[in-house]
This record gives C-alpha cells, sequence and structure tokens, in this order.
C-alpha cells in the first residue's frame, strides 16, 4: 500500500493562507440519504469545504484526479501524447490540451489573484484541499476503485492545483471552447497542426439548458416556482453532484455544483431557488493585429511595433523521452489564436489575438456564496451586480414571495455598440455573428483600459446588462437577454451581449409555446411542471412532417421511410417508434437555406420562420433526405420503426437503460445529444440536474433527478440508480429539513475531524 504523506504547509506553496492551520481545524458530518446524496455540515467554511471534497471523493476519485493531472498539463504524461481528451465541452488531442494549460494557467498571477478572494472562498479552498487529501490517506491504495488504483496521477492536491481548476471553469465557455487555436498557433511559414477548429456553430451550441421562474401571478399556490434544466455533460467533471450544505450563519442550501465545487452553484434555500443556462453573451473578444511587413512576430499599434512576447512550452511525455516543445505567442491583447478554415489565420500581414474577461476571474464563488444567502430575487441580482463573478451563465430565479428573476449578469468584456462601430475592421461584419472582433492597431479600441462604472476593471457594468423581475414569469432556452417573456421583449443593449430582434432556435420558440399554452389551461404547479419539462415533444416534427409526408409518398423508393414516419407521435418518448429516423433525416435538411416559405419576422419571433417551402427542388430534396436517412439506419441494423428507447440508451454494465429527450435542433424541450453506439446512440450532453422547486410555510418543496446519477465508478450502487428513475421518469422528493434527511438516510452518518 502507498504510504500518504501531506504536508498542509506544503499545500500552499507559493500561496499565502489566511492562517496556520491547527488541530480540529476540520470538523465535518457527512449523511448520505437516498441515491447517495451527501449532506455536509459543518461549522465553519473550511470545514464545509472538507466535507464536501471528501465526500464527491467517495463517489468520483478518479474523476476527479484525472481532472488535476489535465489543469496541471500532464496528460501526455499520464494518459500518452496520442491520447485524448475532452477540453471543457470538445474533445482535444493530449498535447494541445497540456500545451493549452501550460500556457495559459500562469500560476503566477493566480496566486496573486488569490489574494484578494474572500475569506470564505479562501478557507472553502483549504477545507477542499484537506478534503481530497484525507479521502486519499482514509482509502489507501488498495481502496480506490480500479480505474485509478495505483496510478501516479492520483496524488495529494495543492493550492495551486484548485486554482488551475477554478480557472478552467471560468473558462470553459471562453478560451476553453477554442483551446485548441491557442495552443497550435504558428507564424506563417512555420508547421501548422492539422485542426479541425471553428467557432462553435450557431444552431448547435456546445452547451445548453432550459429554466423558467414562475412568479405569484402564474402559479398555482401564489408563491415563487423554479425549474431547472440544465444541459451539461453526461461524463467527465463537468457532470452535476448532488449535496446539501449547512454551513456557518445560518447558511442552509440544497443543490449541485461541478467537480471541485465546495458548495452548491445551482439549487435553492428556504426562501429562494435558481438555476442557469449558459448565456449568449460574449465573454472574450478577438482583435485583428495589422503585422509589420518585415516580421509576422511584430504587430503595429498606433504607428508603433511591439514584439510579440515568444514562450516555448515543454510537455513531458512518459518513459524518458524528451519532451514535446511548441512556442506560442502572446501581445498585450492576449494570446495569438488561429482557426484553419475559418479566416482566423496567422498570415504575413494579419494575426488574431484573443482576450477573454473571465481570465483571473475569482469572485463566481463569493457570487454564489452571496447568492445561496439570498432571502429573495432582489438579494440574488444584487450578488451577481456586486461581485461580477457569475462567468458565463443566466440566472433565473424565484422566491417564496412570488418573484421571478432572470438576469443575464456576467463577465463580459466593456464593450459598446458605438465601440465596435468605431473599432470595426474590414472582417469583423464576416464574422460578427460567431465573434466580436476590433481592431488592434489602435490602443483606444482596448476595452481592458476603458473608463467603467464597474467595479472591476474593463468589465460591463451590471446596470448595463439585463435583468428583469416579473410576477408572471421569465425564462431562457440560452437565446439572447432579447426575449426572456414571450410578451414583452427587452430593450436593446450593446451586441456582446447577444444578437437582438433576431431568430430564436426552435427549442426556445417550443419553450415559449409549451409555457404559453401550460399557463392558458391552469397555473403552474409541480405536475404541470413535470410535464412541461418533460415535455418530449418535437416542433420541428410539427411544422415540417405532415409536409414531408405529403411529398414523399409519392416515391416508391422511400415508401417504407414514409410509412415509418406516418406513424411517428412525434416525440421522444421512450415508445416512440420511427423518431431516429425523424433525427437522420431532420439532420439533413434543416440547415438548408430554402427550408421555410416565411421568413423570420421579429414581431413573430415565435411562429416565424415557418412553412416548409413546397417547390419543386424542396420536393426532390425530402425523398433523398429520407432515403439516405433510412439506409444509414438500416446499415446500421436498426428498424425504421424501432422504439426510440431501444435506440438511445445508456449503458450500465449488460443493461441497456432507455433514454427519453432528443436533440434540441428538432424543438426538443427535454434535450439530449447523443454519439453513435453499436445498435443506436448514447447521451453525451443534455438533461442532466432537473429541478422543480416551490416553497411552503415551513420551507422548500423540492422535487429533482440527477439523470446520470452521482457517481461514476461502476461498482457504486448509485452509478446508476437516478438513470432508471430519469428512464421511468419518476421524479424525488429531496430531504431538507432533519426530519426529511432521518426518514431518508442511507448508513450512518460519517463525522471527519482534523
Amino acid at each position: 500500500m502507498r504510504a500518504w504523506t501531506f504536508s498542509l504547509t506544503a499545500a500552499a506553496v507559493g500561496f499565502t493562507a489566511p492562517t496556520t492551520v491547527t488541530a480540529q481545524e476540520y470538523d465535518a458530518t457527512i449523511t448520505r440519504t437516498t441515491y447517495g446524496i451527501a449532506h455536509i455540515e459543518a461549522d465553519n467554511w473550511r470545514s464545509v469545504g472538507y466535507g464536501v471534497a471528501y465526500a464527491y471523493a467517495e463517489d468520483n476519485i478518479c474523476m476527479l484526479a484525472e481532472e488535476f493531472a489535465t489543469v496541471a498539463g500532464t496528460r501526455s504524461l499520464h494518459f500518452g501524447p496520442e491520447g485524448k481528451n475532452v477540453l471543457g465541452f470538445r474533445e482535444m488531442d493530449n498535447v494541445s490540451s497540456d500545451v493549452f494549460y501550460r500556457s495559459q494557467m500562469d500560476l503566477k498571477v493566480l496566486r496573486e489573484n488569490a489574494q484578494n478572494q474572500s475569506s470564505e472562498t479562501r478557507q472553502l479552498f483549504e477545507g477542499y484541499i484537506a478534503g481530497y487529501n484525507r479521502f486519499l490517506r482514509d482509502a489507501g491504495e488498495d481502496g480506490l476503485p480500479e480505474e485509478c488504483r495505483g496510478k501516479a496521477w492520483v496524488k495529494p492536491l495543492t493550492y495551486d492545483d484548485v486554482l488551475r481548476l477554478n480557472e478552467k471553469q471560468m473558462l470553459l465557455a471562453s478560451s476553453l471552447a477554442l483551446a485548441g487555436g491557442i495552443a497550435n498557433a504558428a507564424p506563417p511559414g512555420e508547421p501548422q497542426a492539422a485542426l479541425d477548429l471553428t467557432f462553435p456553430a450557431k444552431d448547435e451550441p456546445t452547451f445548453g439548458s432550459n429554466g423558467w421562474a414562475f412568479g405569484s401571478e402564474a402559479t398555482a399556490d401564489g408563491r415563487g416556482l423554479i425549474i431547472g434544466n440544465p444541459h451539461f455533460p453526461w461524463e467527465g467533471p463537468s457532470r452535476f453532484w448532488q449535496m446539501h450544505v449547512r454551513g456557518p450563519d445560518g447558511y442552509d442550501v440544497m443543490g449541485v455544483g461541478i467537480a471541485g465545487t465546495p458548495i452548491p452553484t445551482l439549487g435553492f434555500n428556504k426562501d429562494i431557488a435558481w438555476t442557469h443556462t449558459v448565456t449568449a453573451a460574449r465573454h472574450f473578444t478577438v482583435y485583428a493585429l495589422q503585422l509589420s511587413p518585415t516580421d509576422p512576430t511584430t504587430y503595429m499599434v498606433d504607428g508603433e511595433p511591439v514584439k510579440m512576447e515568444a514562450r516555448t512550452i515543454s510537455v513531458p511525455v512518459p518513459d524518458g523521452a524528451e519532451p514535446i516543445t511548441r512556442t506560442l505567442y502572446s501581445t498585450q491583447f492576449g494570446p495569438v489564436i488561429t482557426l484553419p478554415g475559418s479566416g482566423v489565420e496567422w498570415s504575413k500581414q494579419l494575426a488574431f489575438a484573443l482576450r477573454d474577461a473571465n481570465s483571473g476571474n475569482q469572485r463566481a464563488l463569493d457570487a454564489w456564496l452571496g447568492i445561496g444567502r439570498a432571502r429573495n430575487v432582489g438579494e440574488i441580482e444584487d450578488a451577481v451586480s456586486d461581485t461580477l463573478g457569475i462567468p458565463w451563465v443566466n440566472t433565473i430565479a424565484a422566491d417564496r414571495e412570488g418573484n421571478a428573476l432572470h438576469a443575464d449578469i456576467t463577465v463580459v468584456p466593456n464593450v459598446t455598440k458605438e465601440l465596435i462601430q468605431v473599432c470595426s475592421t474590414p472582417f469583423t461584419a464576416m464574422v460578427a455573428s460567431q465573434v466580436t472582433l476590433l481592431d488592434g492597431s489602435r490602443k483606444d479600441c482596448d476595452w481592458k483600459t476603458r473608463e467603467t462604472t464597474a467595479p472591476y476593471p474593463g468589465l460591463l457594468p451590471a446596470e448595463s446588462q439585463a435583468s428583469r423581475t416579473r410576477r408572471d414569469y421569465v425564462t431562457n432556452s440560452n437565446d439572447s437577454y432579447w426575449l426572456s417573456h414571450a410578451g414583452e421583449p427587452y430593450r436593446e443593449l450593446s451586441p456582446i451581449l447577444g444578437e437582438y430582434r433576431k431568430a430564436l432556435s426552435l427549442r426556445t420558440r417550443s419553450n415559449f409555446k409549451e409555457t404559453e399554452n401550460s399557463l392558458a389551461e391552469a397555473n403552474m404547479d409541480h405536475e404541470r411542471a413535470k410535464a412541461l419539462t418533460f415535455g418530449n415533444k418535437s416542433l420541428a416534427a410539427d411544422m415540417v412532417v405532415d409536409d414531408a409526408l405529403g411529398m414523399c409518398t409519392s416515391f416508391a423508393r422511400v415508401a417504407d421511410a414514409c410509412s415509418a414516419l406516418a406513424q411517428w407521435d412525434r416525440q421522444f418518448e421512450a415508445d416512440s417508434r420511427g423518431a431516429y429516423l425523424f433525427v437522420k433525416f431532420w439532420n439533413k435538411v434543416r440547415n438548408r437555406s430554402d427550408l421555410w416559405e416565411v421568413p423570420f419576422d421579429p414581431e413573430d419571433p415565435l411562429n416565424t420562420p415557418s412553412g416548409y417551402v413546397k417547390g419543386q427542388g424542396n420536393f426532390l430534396g425530402i425523398s433523398d433526405a429520407l432515403k439516405e436517412a433510412a439506409e444509414e439506419i438500416k446499415a446500421a441494423s436498426i428498424a425504421l420503426d424501432a422504439p426510440w428507447g431501444e435506440v438511445q440508451v445508456r449503458l450500465a454494465g449488460d443493461d441497456r437503460i432507455a433514454i427519453h429527450g432528443g436533440p434540441g435542433t428538432a424543438g426538443v424541450l427535454n434535450m439530449q445529444r447523443s454519439r453513435p453506439i453499436e445498435g443506436g446512440l448514447t447521451p453525451v450532453h443534455g438533461s442532466s440536474y432537473i429541478q422543480i422547486v416551490s416553497f411552503d410555510e415551513d420551507g422548500p418543496i423540492a422535487e429533482a433527478i440527477l439523470s446520470y446519477s452521482q457517481s461514476t465508478n461502476p461498482a457504486s450502487p448509485h452509478y446508476a440508480d437516478q438513470t432508471r428513475a430519469y428512464a421511468e421518469q419518476n421524479w424525488h422528493r429531496l430531504p431538507f429539513s432533519d426530519d426529511e434527511i432521518a426518514a431518508a438516510r442511507i448508513g450512518e452518518p460519517i463525522r471527519l475531524t482534523e
């Protein structure tokens, strides 16, 4: 057995801890209830972090240890340079991953920024380190799951590890999404990596979510009600994990967090509930750099040459082989980036640099602490506004008094519509739908140095962002701030916050339609909320299937496909037959420029564009697309009318668990994006922690499901238990009070002291 040894003093190498750790500094009690949900109780913030880390490691130690190796830039060493990794939300080779983290995680800057964290945040992180390391000591090498037993990458944490992981979480929707373009940028004439890199496709977001807040005018009991349906990965460190934390000063919050999070970042207390959806706001800008005619590593600012800073990154590899090295370049605006095939490429005349507003953001945990302490949605709005720490998500909340809040207040650059106009380049309009491109040849286009009323330099102040509180409802499904209530658009703000009066996604349109239809029948309660959340209808199907059938029945070559499509119920329930055929077909036709007869009308955003074009081109296109879709399904030995639950499954040992829900691009609210496996599909991203929370006179009434369950350890009883509940649409009443926790308890509580 390996002897795990660790010095708490060593953990803070390069970081000045606020106090010296003494005996019994940590004291936390962990109680588990149904489905392995962890309830952590402690009297100080260090002990909160301590208990959360220990409980999380019990469920996910191998995944968490691997993530710490990833952010340290050691994947090539431990897993081989030829391997791959999910970097944030997209796959990346290990070498590029290591180069990115080694170049962008500046520990000196991270340590300096950490000095500005609140004492509560520092204590939570210190406790998290101690709790993780306590688990390693208690488990010993033999007590670890087989997946990571005896692996060199499972080792005690230091504060640097936590700082790197925190920084990574801040960059998920910005730099990290373009990490390959940073890690592989090279001057013209030098070898270029073979990259498949573009800006994320607008109609197929890498991540998403649905969130609703209902106020007193729209609920059955006159109090607030929240529905949270975040769409997050089914694998990896961005999976949610359920916890209930009782800490000092009456902090009592239940919900979820992702790997390394010491408190819930989405959940509820006795008075408020909140959820998040990924915002359409942009958290970075790209600068176009005019290069010196004699040196592609020198750029011009106000007519003066500025030399790029070159830095050689060394990536260790196994077996004592020579490290892999790459030279990267940075500018006063940020690292040079290249995205082959997108126009954002390093030439002899132009280079491009990325400036990320979330780089160095150490305020997020303070924002979530403020939310967790809030007693009403006004205090939630204050927490996100005062800290400007929420990195890349909308905040949607309701309180027991019947107020509903949508706050699209995040860390975004201080870039106004006027600045974009003044600092545009010949290429700015060409890429405007994907990125905000500014002129890097002018010093006055640097948003980081512009005056702002925000408490942090370079950021757009909260009062210039979108926030509204209503007594009926607000909702968001990842489209921009301009429409969070069907009947009342928001005023126009800076384009950095998202496009204004632009066509909505089919999922957003489905959200508004289903929400309005439900409220037209009766005010919202838990049962109606469940039906809305798991509304597995396809808006795309409602819009095109009848017309498609009218065309395709004229062709004998697709008779069997037409028959299968005709019997489909246009839903993505487990027993829906023919759903897979529609998915295949829809993916082939949905991006056609001639798809709709009625164009988008900003005065009727819920119903346009619409009207499937019935011209000769589409007449033939329907037949071709349906034939190709049917042939692909048959080639995979799947019946055209196979039940959706036999096609889309979660593998758990020998079990194939039927998973309902479908693609958001087809206008399905209960979104599941899947990848092919033998005999069908398996979810990779979609509905994850789903919560419905209301309030009575005693406290919260919360029902929830974690679709992929608590643990990533196949040997755990909580590896797939909630997945089976999700498959059967069985909601779980979450225990919040002492009596509820006692009634749902499994096993004996564990008290940890150190």
